[in-house]
């Protein structure tokens, strides 16, 4: 009887080995660069088990968090170096700080749906607060998107054209609260003011709107093109809505007197 020969059997993987495979199949990325920094840790302070497991999940947590955060922020579009930190609330003495902090402090109002209008002549810091607004939901965990009155209008007209419009508007679906700056811009045409109106219509109840726009309600007729559409539109904006207006002398016109003074 011939003696055969061991089969060749896979090296065992040591536990660190094991740990390492299962951590990348898991894709739990964070854990497995951290962690061993984080067991020396554990044992130089004599953490429990608990303890080092939750000092790992929450790593995780936080750098995924971070890491949605900026993919959110990328998508937003939103205007660069435009922050609370750098709002000059003192300069518009109509705005309630208070007012305005406690929608961007809670996310419940994207919960029901409602929608912020910012009413105030140009350079009074209306795109500003509309952009600080949509960091801090980005921040809380929500999806949002800031987007021109003007290039909004293009998109629709062209989703319309291409037989595309109701897919585009679920498109839109994604994004808890929709900036749409500047509406006083829209051309009053048909064309324009009507898939507008129907982006209004799709989202009453279902999404919130930040509209900004230099004109109050009493001069829409200038942006729709009849009465009807103009009444239809303000109907759905304020049922679930908070008026902010903002009166002021222009941010602009006030930094450029300033440079001709000092110079």
């Amino acid at each position: 009887m011939t003696n055969s020969s061991p089969p060749n059997l896979p090296p065992q993987l040591s536990p660190y080995e094991t740990l390492t495979t299962v951590l990348k199949r898991l894709k739990l990325n964070h854990f497995l660069s951290d962690w061993q920094t984080v067991e020396h840790r554990a044992t130089q302070e004599n953490w429990s088990y608990a303890q080092f497991l939750l000092a790992l999940a929450e790593g995780e947590a936080s750098r995924r968090d971070q890491a949605r955060i900026a993919r959110a922020l990328s998508e937003a579009q939103l205007p660069c170096g435009k922050s609370w930190s750098n709002f000059e609330f003192s300069h518009v003495s109509s705005l309630n700080p208070a007012v305005v902090m406690q929608f961007a402090e809670s996310t419940s109002w994207l919960q029901t749906a409602s929608n912020i209008l910012i009413f105030g002549p140009s350079g009074t810091g209306k795109t500003h607060i509309s952009t600080a607004l949509g960091r801090s939901m980005i921040e809380l965990g929500k999806w949002v998107k800031f987007i021109p009155a003007t290039t909004l209008v293009q998109q629709l007209q062209q989703a319309k054209l291409q037989l595309q419009l109701p897919a585009f508007l679920v498109k839109l679906d994604k994004y808890d609260l929709l900036i749409v700056d500047d509406l006083g811009y829209v051309k009053k045409s048909e064309a324009e003011t009507s898939v507008l109106f129907e982006l209004i219509a799709h989202r009453y109840e279902r999404r919130s709107l930040l509209i900004t726009a230099n004109q109050p309600f009493s001069q829409w007729d200038s942006i729709f093109t009849d009465s009807m559409m103009t009444v239809a539109a303000i109907d759905r904006l304020v049922h679930h809505a908070t008026i902010i207006e903002m009166q002021a002398e222009s941010f602009r016109k006030q930094t450029a007197i300033s440079r001709t003074q000092a110079a």
